[in-house]
């Protein structure tokens, strides 16, 4: 499964610009990887793991601006059309899973 954070923030003040900055570090701190501008997405193996991920998530959102955050199946991921201008590419591939033994 995949969790994808999509998010709208104001970047009008100085103070708004750092609310961004550390909302998308945490993103990142957190595993998530870009999409595009202000669309994040992190491989999930359960939903148990989702929902600590949205935990981690829901407690670095800002005051001000709209956070969205959705999750979605391996197969409806793999269904997602992604084009570079007019030329498709495929989607991001499933991270490999690190084994311990």
């Amino acid at each position: 499964m995949w969790l994808i954070a999509m998010y709208d923030l104001p970047i009008e003040t100085m103070e708004n610009r750092r609310n961004y900055t550390r909302f998308r570090k945490a993103l990142l701190k957190d595993g998530f990887m870009m999409l595009q501008l202000s669309v994040y997405a992190r491989f999930i193996p359960s939903e148990e793991a989702a929902e600590a991920h949205r935990r981690t998530i829901k407690s670095c959102i800002p005051q001000l601006g709209q956070v969205r955050l959705l999750a979605i199946t391996d197969h409806q991921f793999a269904k997602m059309e992604v084009f570079f201008g007019k030329k498709p590419r495929s989607p991001e591939d499933i991270p490999e899973q690190i084994l311990l033994f």
